[in-house]
């Protein structure tokens, strides 16, 4: 159960920097493309004002996707360490875990119902003439 946990956490933590690494290498070579070759209208374009605001994701995707891979490392390690006497018999507290699972469960269809059935009809793009009222009248 505890290998489980460290195993996963770290697995998909090492995905999930990866993938920031990645994306914020992309966008911020997005905006020294266009920015030197002057492509997709140079710098005072739309394209580069959304590579702009890509650079500024991209920035904090790089710089902190490693050193927060070490600290999950660190984390996970601390938590292990401190609740393996919980875990130290699976079949006495195996329990815990299904209140866990419940608890996961039901915040999970909850962000569910709350995103794609209370709100999913209020999805909007930004030319719809209800956003873009006028104070005219």
């Amino acid at each position: 159960c505890l290998g489980g946990l460290l195993a996963g956490s770290i697995a998909s933590g090492f995905m999930l920097a990866v993938m920031m690494s990645n994306a914020g290498g992309a966008w911020d070579n997005c905006k020294k493309y266009i920015e030197n070759e002057k492509v997709y209208g140079g710098k005072k374009s739309d394209t580069h004002k959304a590579c702009v605001v890509g650079d500024t994701v991209g920035d904090p995707f790089k710089d902190t996707s490693g050193p927060a891979l070490n600290i999950l490392i660190k984390l996970m390690t601390v938590f292990s360490l401190t609740l393996a006497p919980v875990f130290r018999d699976d079949w006495e507290t195996y329990q815990y875990g299904l209140i866990v699972l419940a608890v996961e469960i039901l915040l999970v269809a909850l962000a569910y119902w709350w995103v794609w059935i209370k709100n999913g009809d209020e999805v909007f793009t930004p030319n719809d003439a209800k956003h873009n009222k006028t104070t005219s009248d």
